[in-house]
């Protein structure tokens, strides 16, 4: 039941639009254990549920595997190339509307949380 609101909650790229953009991606490598077309759908999932990663439901592979695709296509341009022809091609229609930082996972030095600073000096 759950796994069945799940995938009435997530946006998801049909295997008529993958066809579409598939020239757009690059050669596989390394690990070929998540396709291209489970890894959009993992960023579609992602982007509607907004989970953590590692709560990444398993039927899209290792988050970590997830995780180390989607920053290597982020750094070389893939996958805004990706995103923009999907939305040119009215292929989906994806947008952030929210960005927002936990600030459990914001490191702080002492000094700028008030911390105590340490007068003595010892010889």
């Amino acid at each position: 039941m759950s796994e069945q609101r799940e995938s009435l909650a997530c946006m998801h790229i049909t295997r008529s639009q993958f066809k579409r953009i598939r020239h757009l991606l690059p050669k596989p490598r390394g690990s070929k254990l998540i396709s291209h077309y489970r890894f959009l759908n993992a960023l579609a999932y992602m982007a509607s549920n907004g989970c953590k990663w590692r709560a990444l439901p398993r039927r899209f592979g290792p988050w970590h595997t997830v995780y180390m695709r989607l920053y290597r296509w982020a750094h070389s341009g893939v996958l805004a190339e990706v995103l923009n022809h999907l939305q040119q091609q009215a292929l989906s229609q994806w947008a952030v509307q929210a960005l927002s930082l936990d600030s459990t996972i914001v490191k702080v030095h002492p000094d700028g949380c008030g911390a105590q600073k340490k007068t003595d000096h010892k010889p």
